[in-house]
C-alpha cells in the first residue's frame, strides 16, 4: 500500500478503508494476546474477520521485540492449551507467528505498534520510546530486525512506530516536535525509525502518532508558561506536522498519521465541560489537530485509538456518535480500542466471557466499516476474503465507489 493525498492506495492504485480494533497483550507481562487462557486464537480471529476488522494494530514492547531478535523468547503461560492445542509449545514469537497465518486464512491484515519500551501492563504510561535499559538504540535495532524477518509477508502492512508520545510542558522527560536531532525529539527519532525500516521494506506503512503539547505561534520549546502550549491527548497532538514535516525522501508516500482520540469517560479534557458538538469539537478539537492533514489533503490518517464504553454515560454515546459520524463521512481509516474486555478505561468488543460480542458497539461501529453496495465486508487482501465478506478485488470488480469522501 502507499499514499496519494489524503488517500491509501493498494498495489493497483485502488482507494482502500482501513476500518479495524485492537488486540493487546503482547505488549504487557504477560507478553501474548490477552483471552488466550480461554478462547482459542483462531477462532477469535474469524470472529474478528466476520465482524468486519478488516486490520488488527497488535500492540507490542520494545522488551520483547529484543527477546525474539536474542533468541531469547519463552513459551508464555498465558496460553491455555486445552482451548489451543495447536499453540501448546509455542514461544511467544510462535504464538505471535501462529496468529499471523490465521490472520492471512481470515482475510485480516496486521499493524504492528510498538505500544511500550518494556513488556509491563503499564509500560504505556511512560512518556517516550526508551525507559530503563532500554534505549533509542534498542528502538531503533529492534525495528530494523522485525522489518527483516516479515519483508516478504504482506500480512503486516504497517508499523505504528510508538505509542502515544507525551509529557506536558513542565514534564522530564517528555516528547517534542521539532526540527531539532535532540534525543528528546519525536519528529526526528520517528523520522530516523521510518526510513530504516523503509530502507528494509519499501511497501510498509509508516503510521506516526502526534505528542501531547505543542508551542503556540511566537513561543519556543523553552517556555515555563503553561498557556503557551496547546495540548490535547497523548499523542493526538500532530500541529508541529505543519511546520516540521517528517521526511521520508523518496518513500515519503509510505508515511500515515496516526492521532488517538477518547471521550469523557477516559478523560475530562477541557473541550468536554460545558457543553460540545461534533461541530465544536471539529472546530476547536480535531481540525486543528489533526483533521486538517486529511482536510487539506495532505495525508491519510488512521486514528488509531478511539472508543469507550457505550450506554453508561450520554455526553460519552454522543462524542462516539460524533467521531464515528466523522470516520464514516471522511471514510477516514481507524482502529477501535478494544477487542478485549479487560480494557478498564473504555470495555472491549467482546464482553468478560472473551466470547460474546458487544452489540451496542457493533451497532454504533457498523457505518465506520467498510460494506460493499449489499453490505458485505471488505477486506484488504486481493485473494481472500473477510470471513463471510468481500475481498477488495470483487469490490471493485462488482463496480462499487471507493470509498473516499
Amino acid at each position: 500500500m502507499h499514499i496519494d493525498g489524503n488517500t491509501i492506495l493498494d498495489a493497483q492504485g485502488n482507494p482502500v478503508w482501513l476500518t479495524g480494533a485492537n488486540w493487546f497483550g503482547f505488549n504487557t507481562t504477560e507478553r501474548v494476546f490477552h483471552g488466550l487462557w480461554s478462547v482459542n486464537l483462531y477462532d477469535t480471529i474469524d470472529q474478528i474477520s466476520a465482524h468486519g476488522f478488516n486490520v488488527l494494530r497488535v500492540p507490542i514492547s520494545t522488551e520483547l521485540l529484543m527477546e525474539w531478535k536474542n533468541g531469547q523468547a519463552a513459551v508464555p503461560s498465558g496460553v491455555n492449551t486445552y482451548a489451543n492445542p495447536e499453540l501448546e509449545g509455542l514461544t511467544t514469537l510462535g504464538v505471535f507467528d501462529a496468529f499471523l497465518d490465521a490472520s492471512k486464512e481470515a482475510g485480516v491484515k496486521v499493524i504492528l505498534d510498538v505500544h511500550s519500551a518494556k513488556a509491563d501492563n503499564s509500560g504505556h504510561f511512560e512518556p517516550m520510546w526508551y525507559a530503563g535499559s532500554i534505549t533509542t538504540a534498542d528502538f531503533y535495532d529492534t525495528w530494523e530486525w522485525v522489518a527483516d524477518r516479515y519483508k516478504n509477508d504482506d500480512t503486516i502492512i504497517g508499523y505504528d512506530l510508538e505509542n502515544e508520545p507525551h509529557g506536558t510542558y513542565k514534564a522530564t522527560p517528555r516528547a517534542k516536535w521539532d526540527g531539532s536531532t535532540d534525543p528528546d525529539n519525536w519528529k526526528h527519532v520517528a523520522e530516523t525509525a521510518g526510513n530504516k525500516i523503509l530502507a528494509i521494506n519499501p511497501n510498509a506503512l509508516i503510521l506516526v502518532e502526534g505528542i501531547e503539547t505543542y508551542p503556540k505561534d511566537g513561543a519556543s520549546w523553552n517556555s515555563t508558561n503553561e498557556d503557551d502550549y496547546y495540548t490535547n491527548w497523548w499523542g493526538g497532538n500532530l500541529r508541529g506536522v505543519a511546520d516540521h514535516d517528517l521526511d521520508l525522501g523518496s518513500h515519503q508516500n509510505q508515511l500515515v498519521y496516526s492521532p488517538h482520540d477518547y471521550g469523557p469517560l477516559v478523560f475530562e479534557q477541557e473541550w468536554f465541560k460545558g457543553g460540545f458538538s461534533q461541530e465544536s469539537l471539529t472546530e476547536d478539537v480535531w481540525g486543528p489537530n489533526w483533521l486538517y492533514l486529511h482536510d487539506n489533503d495532505q495525508y491519510p490518517l488512521l486514528i488509531g485509538e478511539w472508543g469507550g464504553r457505550v450506554g453508561e454515560d450520554q455526553r460519552q454515546d454522543d462524542w462516539l456518535v460524533y467521531l464515528r459520524n466523522l470516520i464514516s463521512e471522511k471514510k477516514i481509516s481507524h482502529t477501535f480500542w478494544t477487542i478485549n474486555p479487560n480494557s478498564g478505561d473504555t470495555g472491549g468488543l467482546l464482553l468478560d466471557d472473551w466470547t460474546t460480542w458487544d452489540q451496542e458497539k457493533l451497532t454504533l461501529l457498523d457505518p465506520a466499516l467498510w460494506q460493499d453496495s449489499n453490505g458485505e465486508f471488505v477486506g484488504l487482501d486481493h485473494v481472500t476474503p473477510l470471513v463471510g465478506g468481500t475481498n477488495v478485488t470483487e469490490y471493485y470488480e462488482d463496480g462499487n465507489t471507493a470509498p473516499v469522501s
